[in-house]
């Protein structure tokens, strides 16, 4: 049976500013405190899975057991069709140590260059762990298009090289609020409030 969160502290297993900035809006609303790991100086675990779902469950699990408290891990990234589904769990690292994102972006548009298959997705799995051991997970996707070049300065990562199915804005130009109406992420989190926040 699906467990509820109630109200009080929730660690957002994440260093990374773009995506607690993200998780933050959308907890606010059902009374959640937000503690991020990097606030709480929790040590980065090796993310040793092969799918964004064994990532999720190894952040939020060990989070929560760092903690003490219940944690929220996402993992998250960008699937290519005509790179067979890279860089997927692999999207942050194709950014290298320096996180630049821009030549990531570039190498993905180097890659597909005579390819006339440019669709992708962004996929996000979320996982909540307790500290008990106790888990849910939940998925959530967008397709789309990419585009060159990158257009845009909102958002983070490939935002701005990628072009939501029925939109022709990329992520990087939409606002905040227009982008977590359809994210993957607030699609993953919508399934999570359905089974877990609502009463």
């Amino acid at each position: 049976m699906t467990r509820k969160l109630t109200q009080g502290p929730l660690v957002v297993a994440s260093h990374n500013a773009g995506k607690v900035r993200e998780i933050n809006a959308l907890i606010a609303p059902f009374g959640l405190e937000a503690k991020s790991a990097g606030e709480l100086n929790l040590p980065e675990p090796e993310e040793t899975g092969t799918t964004f779902q064994e990532n999720a469950l190894i952040k939020a699990r060990a989070a929560a057991e760092a903690s003490g408290l219940p944690a929220l891990a996402d993992d998250s990234g960008l699937t290519v069709s005509a790179l067979d589904g890279a860089p997927g769990v692999y999207s942050a690292r194709w950014a290298g140590p320096e996180k630049d994102f821009g030549k990531a972006m570039e190498k993905i548009n180097t890659l597909l260059t005579g390819s006339p298959d440019r669709s992708a997705a962004f996929l996000c799995v979320l996982a909540l762990a307790w500290p008990d051991g106790h888990v849910e997970t939940f998925e959530g996707r967008v397709d789309g298009l990419l585009i060159w070049p990158a257009r845009g300065e909102h958002g983070f990562g490939y935002d701005p090289i990628f072009q939501p199915e029925g939109h022709t804005a990329t992520f990087g130009e939409m606002a905040s609020d227009a982008k977590q109406a359809i994210s993957h992420r607030a699609r993953a989190f919508a399934k999570m409030v359905d089974a877990c926040l609502k009463p």
